[in-house]
Formats: structure tokens, C-alpha cells, sequence
């Protein structure tokens, strides 16, 4: 299965996840730009900053990095990051265990050798009635084996069910060409993979997530990851836009903040790419892109 993924695969896939980073930068940089109310309207519109990241595992067989793509302080956007990453080398025996938790890998021990991609976003709002949200899509490979995963969930502080509606029916719409049961059964995924155990209540109102997704037919395989990250704009957008420019008050902040301290808990004690990037030596500041730019416990 696997002699069928060569070095121009993976290079098309690596080029995808930076073709989605920069429609998705595009996007939120128009609106920005065209944020002409509300009470941050008098700031300059919020512009992309980019780094070069590197993973450092300390090992001279290991290579790669990524661009973290970060804005702050803008008109709309409190802090958001989307990266992307193309990194390659061997796993180290912390890497090995993580991924072997969850799936048996073909000849790991063996051969450690490894490459992955993905692009990472995390959106973090000004205004307490605009959603926070998340999307990642990710490929994996070993010598004997490979497999996609990623997913998006939506973090409103305050909800409004026609948004969480409007959000889960665009993913649906995306999902169905590669067969009716994967929304349903991402979504169920999503609701298990984002519950906050120590809380006992999900993060936010959930959405779809996917992992060690291998049918055996890589195009197929890679139509449906392309088609989950071309699903976030249309999916995350419009929500945006209807609530951009309804009023808020401290209270609403205050409830936003609070909000916040559980989204940061969870991807600090649970969420498995935050472990698996820092056990795999990437750059820190890319792995806890994520966390919020303030956070409040009561």
C-alpha cells in the first residue's frame, strides 16, 4: 500500500495545506480590512506576521519546520494563528509510545523513520458574540504505513443554536460525497474527542474529527481531507459576519475570558497534537499557537 505514496505525493499534499493557508489568510485580511464599525474599528485592520519554524529533537537525522502565521490586536481577530508544517526524520521512543497508543503501526520499532504535514488554525475573537474556532488537517506517513486525520469544532462563548445549525449542516454538505455515514460518525468523534473530562462539559459545540484515516486508496483519502479544509471558510464565515457587529458588554467579556480558561485547559492537558508536536521537538511557540491571548479562571 504504502510504495505507492512516493516524494511527489507527499509534496502535493504539503502544497495543498499551504494553498488553504494563504485562501484562509486572504480572507480573514479582507475582513479586517472592511471592518468599518464596533468598538475596535478605529485600530488598524489586523495583518498577518510571519515566522520560519524548525523542529529541534536534537537529533542531526531529523529535519523540517513549518511558517506559523500569526495576526493579534485586530478589528475582529483578538489572536489567530494558522501554520503549516512539513517536518520528517525519526521517531524518538516518547513519539513511538504516543502514536502506538492509539494504532498499531507496521514495523515502527524497526524503522522509525516518519513524515507529516499539516496546517493547524486556532481563531480567538474580540467580540464575546463571534466564535472562537479550530481546524487542523494533518497527513502521516512510515515506511509501511500511512493515514490523514484533522477535523474543525466550533468555541462560541455564548451560543446561538441556528450558528452551531448553520455550522455542522456546511460540514454535512462536505462530508457526503465520500459517504453518508462519515459526518455522523466524525461528528460523534468530535463530541468524544473534545469533552473536557475534569469538567464534565464539552469545549465548544463540537463539529467533526477524523484520525488514523486509511482506506487503502490514497486519492481518495486525500479528496476527503482537501474537501474538510475547503468546508471551514464556508462553514466558519458567515457566522462571523452575522455576529460582527452586535453589541457587547463587560459581562459578555467576562463570560468569554472564563470561556477561554476551558479551551486552554483542554489543549493543554488532553489534546493529543500539542503532546505529540513537543514530544516530536517542533517549535513551541507554533505547538501552543492554540492558547488564547488572555484567559480567566473564576
Amino acid at each position: 500500500m504504502n510504495k505507492n505514496i512516493d516524494e511527489k505525493e507527499k509534496a502535493r499534499v504539503s502544497a495543498w495545506f499551504t494553498e488553504l493557508r494563504n485562501q484562509i489568510c486572504k480572507s480573514f485580511e479582507f475582513l479586517e480590512r472592511n471592518q468599518t464599525s464596533g468598538p475596535f474599528a478605529n485600530l488598524k485592520p489586523g495583518k498577518f506576521e510571519q515566522k520560519v519554524t524548525k523542529r529541534n529533537s536534537g537529533s542531526e537525522d531529523d529535519a523540517g519546520g513549518g511558517i506559523m502565521s500569526i495576526m493579534r490586536e485586530g478589528r475582529l481577530f483578538e489572536k489567530v494563528g494558522v501554520n503549516i508544517s512539513t517536518v520528517y526524520g525519526q521517531l524518538g521512543d516518547a513519539a513511538q509510545k504516543s502514536l502506538s497508543a492509539r494504532r498499531k503501526v507496521p514495523g515502527l520499532k524497526d524503522d522509525p523513520q516518519f513524515w507529516a504535514s499539516g496546517i493547524s488554525l486556532v481563531a480567538h475573537m474580540r467580540s464575546p458574540k463571534t466564535p472562537a474556532v479550530h481546524m487542523n488537517t494533518r497527513m502521516f506517513w512510515t515506511p509501511k504505513d500511512w493515514w490523514f486525520g484533522g477535523g474543525t469544532d466550533l468555541n462560541p462563548c455564548i451560543e446561538y443554536p441556528e450558528d452551531t445549525e448553520r455550522f455542522h449542516k456546511v460540514l454535512e454538505t462536505y462530508c457526503a460525497p465520500h459517504g453518508v455515514d462519515l459526518y455522523p460518525r466524525y461528528k460523534a468523534w468530535a463530541d468524544e474527542y473534545f469533552y473536557v473530562p475534569h469538567r464534565k462539559k464539552a469545549r465548544g459545540v463540537g463539529g467533526i474529527f477524523y484520525d488514523d484515516h486509511c482506506s487503502g486508496d490514497w486519492l481518495k483519502d486525500f479528496a476527503l481531507t482537501k474537501d474538510v479544509g475547503r468546508a471551514f471558510l464556508p462553514a466558519y464565515l458567515p457566522l462571523l459576519e452575522e455576529r460582527l457587529d452586535q453589541s457587547w458588554d463587560q459581562d459578555d467579556r467576562e463570560r468569554q475570558l472564563i470561556h477561554r480558561g476551558l479551551y486552554a485547559e483542554y489543549n493543554l492537558i488532553y489534546d493529543r497534537g500539542t503532546r505529540f508536536g513537543l514530544e516530536t521537538g517542533h517549535d513551541p511557540d507554533a505547538v501552543l499557537m492554540s492558547l488564547p491571548p488572555l484567559a480567566k479562571w473564576i
